[in-house]
């Protein structure tokens, strides 16, 4: 079954658009091949919660002052999905502009903190030496190295304090419980909040209707089986969301229905990824700069390429750990999958 849309179009910039009893859809921009974010406004009594921020840029801080603008209360409180710049870039500032209080996740919170001062193995450098271990060339090494600090530049501050979210937390917004719900694999302790009254999820980036969700392993945990925790955090939504009605609010693409075949589809995609990667390592070691074509047949910028490397990587490790593929490190310092004989 295909994921079924209430929803033809999204909403314009700077509009609301009510997908449930005081749930309101926001879209803003973003500078990248994946062109845009979802935000979501809950109605909280007489005032608001906003969930995740948008991109740093200045036509998304004009786009909010519209919006808070056009509300009929203040903003209270502000949750934020996990650490990418999409979803906490404009939290410093939102929180500024509004007064409200910061709630996520001890992971998040922390991971941005050790990304944006590049330590405990987070950062642009980390990264560049773990790619080239995995056999990334020179050249594209070199790129992502000139570019730098990119999460300082794409998250300019910080916030220093928060209210941390734990697993099944249940956060009262508008008369209603919104339960915490934690995933594992696209970052480290990514927050979802599920509101059984309203049969309503908001899945941040672990769930999309789409696009496949990007697993990436960190250099800090270079042996992290990280598709292995995502399939099984899909497998846990599932659990816990019995009802295959409920209204799922994805970060990217359409609000839908059908999360249980989306889920379904999503091991299907990843299995034939890994059936297909395991083959490639059948008659000589491959590192994963080796493999991605295999994963993508397409033309990668810098950007993406980031996510492909770390991807491939997340795919490699699942295969080893599942006894699939061998691992080894050669003489040249490169690390090679291959299948065992």
């Amino acid at each position: 079954m295909s994921p079924r849309y209430p929803h033809a179009v999204p909403p314009a910039a700077g509009e609301r658009c009510e997908v449930a009893p005081g749930v309101f859809w926001l879209r803003m921009p973003l500078p990248f091949q994946l062109d845009h974010v979802n935000l979501w406004l809950l109605r909280d009594g007489d005032g608001w919660t906003i969930v995740d921020t948008g991109f740093s840029d200045d036509a998304v801080c004009a786009t909010w002052r519209q919006v808070i603008a056009g509300l009929d209360g203040p903003v209270r409180r502000l949750i934020v999905t996990h650490f990418h710049p999409d979803h906490l870039g404009l939290a410093a500032w939102l929180l500024e502009e509004t007064g409200a209080a910061l709630w996520m996740t001890s992971g998040e919170f922390l991971t941005a903190h050790a990304v944006w001062h590049e330590i405990g193995g987070h950062g642009a450098r980390f990264m560049v030496e773990q790619f080239r271990r995995h056999g990334l060339d020179e050249a594209r090494l070199s790129k992502f190295a000139r570019c730098g600090p990119g999460y300082r530049q794409a998250v300019p501050a910080l916030p220093e304090h928060y209210h941390r979210l734990r697993a099944g937390d249940v956060v009262g917004i508008g008369g209603q419980g919104w339960r915490v719900l934690i995933g594992y694999g696209h970052a480290p302790e990514h927050l979802a909040l599920y509101c059984a009254e309203l049969g309503v999820l908001i899945s941040g980036d672990m769930l999309l209707p789409k696009i496949s969700t990007n697993i990436s392993v960190f250099a800090a945990t270079p042996d992290a089986d990280a598709l292995g925790w995502y399939l099984d955090s899909l497998d846990d939504l599932v659990r816990e969301i019995p009802d295959d009605d409920t209204l799922v609010l994805p970060s990217h693409g359409l609000p839908f229905y059908g999360m249980a075949a989306r889920v379904q589809a999503l091991h299907a995609h990843h299995a034939e990824r890994l059936r297909a990667l395991e083959d490639s390592c059948q008659d000589a070691p491959q590192s994963a700069a080796g493999v991605l074509e295999v994963l993508f047949q397409r033309a990668l910028d810098t950007h993406q390429m980031m996510f492909a490397m770390g991807e491939a990587i997340a795919h490699l490790n699942y295969l080893e750990q599942a006894g699939r593929l061998s691992r080894r490190d050669d003489a040249d310092g490169v690390i090679r999958f291959q299948r065992p004989r």
